[in-house]
């Protein structure tokens, strides 16, 4: 039986137990559902698509494409081009440190991948997976597919243990909100270089205000 590596490998970079600390960043989700905006699946579902339908869309896809198919010299432009799109102090940190975390794993899996994407000084989480699809032969839609299905699924993971939500409850957000996945990529393919960036302004206000949130389980 013929199984292509390169799928292997986009199930390992899309896994919630790539080692890069995921599990530890809400995004900003632990303060709405504090403050109220997310504490159902009707409403978790609305935050989520809200997300995909504009962050997703206008910067991570579009930034993760161009990323894939950089040459080292654009890499740098591209990788701060992530890190300002970033609104908040709290999540341009996740970036820095999820990247970081990826950039040690493929250093010790591939250290003959070393070129001048993986040399960046500051790389992004955005980065460091185009670094690894790229690395593996994994199909770009097919990355940027695993990006999107990996962001969903570690939300969902987070809503579970934030609200009172079972794990069934997940799965349906999982089925219903990956169904987006396409339109998502393709949006984000269309965007032009000077379209890239949005204001996300609910996001932005809960990832402010979960730096000073009394009690909370998430970094982000």
């Amino acid at each position: 039986m013929a199984i292509d590596p390169a799928l292997l490998r986009q199930l390992q970079l899309s896994s919630a137990a790539l080692p890069v600390g995921s599990f530890a960043y809400s995004q900003g989700l632990e303060w709405a559902v504090e403050t109220g905006w997310a504490t159902d699946s009707d409403s978790t579902a609305a935050w989520l698509h809200g997300q995909l339908t504009s962050t997703m869309c206008h910067v991570d896809i579009p930034l993760l494409a161009r990323l894939y198919e950089a040459e080292s010299d654009m890499a740098g432009y591209w990788d701060q081009l992530v890190f300002a799109c970033r609104e908040t102090a709290e999540l341009r940190a996740e970036e820095r440190h999820r990247g970081q975390a990826l950039q040690r794993m493929l250093r010790a899996l591939m250290p003959d991948a070393i070129d001048g994407i993986a040399n960046l000084p500051r790389m992004s989480f955005v980065a460091a997976f185009a670094l690894a699809a790229r690395y593996w032969n994994i199909p770009r839609d097919d990355a940027l597919a695993g990006y999107l299905w990996s962001w969903l699924e570690n939300q969902v993971l987070a809503i579970i243990r934030l609200a009172p939500l079972g794990q069934i409850a997940g799965q349906r957000l999982l089925v219903s909100l990956s169904e987006d996945i396409p339109a998502v990529i393709a949006t984000g393919l269309a965007c032009a270089d000077a379209d890239i960036g949005t204001s996300a302004p609910g996001i932005a206000i809960a990832s402010c205000a979960h730096e000073s949130q009394y009690t909370r389980l998430f970094r982000s």
